[in-house]
């Protein structure tokens, strides 16, 4: 399994950003949950969305909650999270992480800066 993170970038306090991840190895039928993390310096790493494979249930932090939308594109084998409304706390690397069989899948980071 391979995850390959985009979409990252500048933007300012109240803006949006769309990240990617596009995830490689899966095959049909495999049961897994697929997640965005982040981590801002000096702070432990959080996660701040997932969603399971298996019912598209999903779940977020109440830090980002009513802001972040994550969503798969089964078609493309992505996996997407919509961030609006972004506040300068934001401001962290962003990986996606899925949790397959037991084994965790990470991908590479991804910056977002919220900043004006």
């Amino acid at each position: 399994v391979q995850l390959q993170a985009f979409g990252g970038g500048l933007v300012q306090p109240g803006g949006s950003l769309r990240l990617s991840c596009a995830a490689s190895g899966f095959v049909d039928g495999d049961s897994y949950v697929i997640g965005w993390f982040r981590q801002a310096p000096g702070k432990e790493r959080e996660g701040v969305s997932c969603i399971s494979s298996y019912d598209g249930s999903t779940y977020y932090p109440d830090s980002v909650k009513g802001r972040f939308t994550v969503s798969r594109d089964k078609d493309k084998n992505t996996l997407n999270l919509q961030m609006i409304n972004l506040k300068p706390e934001d401001t962290a690397v962003y990986f996606c992480k899925a949790v397959a069989a037991g084994t965790d899948y990470w991908g590479q980071e991804t910056q977002v800066t919220v900043s004006s």
